[in-house]
């Protein structure tokens, strides 16, 4: 029994990164589907790895630009509804892969991912000339780390943590409490300590019934978020819970980027969801 819990223990600290990221390469969604406007995008990091992403533009005149950074698994193809509500809000998207995900070349790690956000920003601020100010951060479950992460080097609008973690090795120990994680863990993703030193303001947004990342990393996160912040309960299992799903947390989103931006929202009659 003792060899094979070590060797279990051998596993999971060898195989980390298998149980942290679940790319697909595999691009079954574009913008052009859903008759939206958009650029396909090729951005380079400091380490050379190339990423590919698309910039979705507002129909009219932005109010912002979400920068966003997606989760654990998949693609962004993966995020059409994302995309879809963002531009009925308003707002340009610019939404990427990091490497190893989709068309972008290598291999995720957690430095690497962290590169990828900047390059990211370098995209935004240098290329399409948009001002910091002007850039909402939105995070969804893995990519809330990153984007706390990039809250805290850069002087963006807003941050959004939709369905974060406080840190990798506090979400492991729930899932596996019979291992001794936080000796293991190879990867932190430490959300909580990123946002100590964020200073724009932070809307959190997470589900009581979430059952991979537990309400109270939400609200966690809420308790150390300087003000201005805002926290919205949603509804349904980390999969399901989205802010997409219904209108009205859409317009809570909208509602409080636009008061930070000082740019106006959408009445709830603009909106087709």
């Amino acid at each position: 029994m003792a060899a094979g819990y070590a060797a279990l223990l051998l596993l999971v600290f060898f195989a980390q990164s298998y149980l942290i990221y679940f790319p697909q390469r595999k691009i079954t969604f574009t913008p052009a589907q859903e008759g939206l406007p958009y650029e396909s995008v090729a951005i380079t990091t400091v380490d050379k790895e190339t990423l590919h992403g698309w910039f979705v533009p507002a129909p009219v005149e932005a109010k912002g630009t979400i920068l966003f950074l997606h989760g654990n698994a998949g693609n962004i193809s993966h995020r059409r509804d994302y995309l879809l509500t963002f531009y009925r809000l308003g707002y340009n998207t610019f939404i990427f892969d990091y490497r190893g995900y989709g068309k972008s070349s290598g291999s995720p790690s957690e430095a690497g991912t962290y590169r990828d956000a900047s390059a990211a920003w370098q995209y935004l601020t240098e290329i399409k000339a948009i001002p910091p100010s002007r850039i909402v951060l939105f995070g969804e479950s893995l990519g809330g780390a990153i984007a706390a992460w990039l809250a805290a080097q850069k002087d963006a609008g807003a941050l959004v943590l939709a369905s974060v973690f406080t840190s990798v090795p506090d979400l492991a120990a729930e899932l596996y409490p019979f291992l001794p994680v936080r000796l293991l863990s190879r990867f932190q993703y430490n959300t909580i300590d990123y946002l100590l030193s964020v200073t724009c303001p932070v809307l959190v947004a997470h589900s009581p019934q979430d059952e991979i990342v537990p309400f109270w990393h939400g609200q966690a996160l809420f308790q150390v978020a300087a003000e201005p912040k805002l926290f919205l309960t949603l509804q349904g299992g980390h999969n399901e819970g989205f802010i997409f799903t219904r209108k009205e947390w859409a317009m809570a989103l909208d509602d409080f980027i636009s008061t930070r931006l000082g740019a106006p929202s959408r009445s709830s009659q603009q909106l087709h969801f």
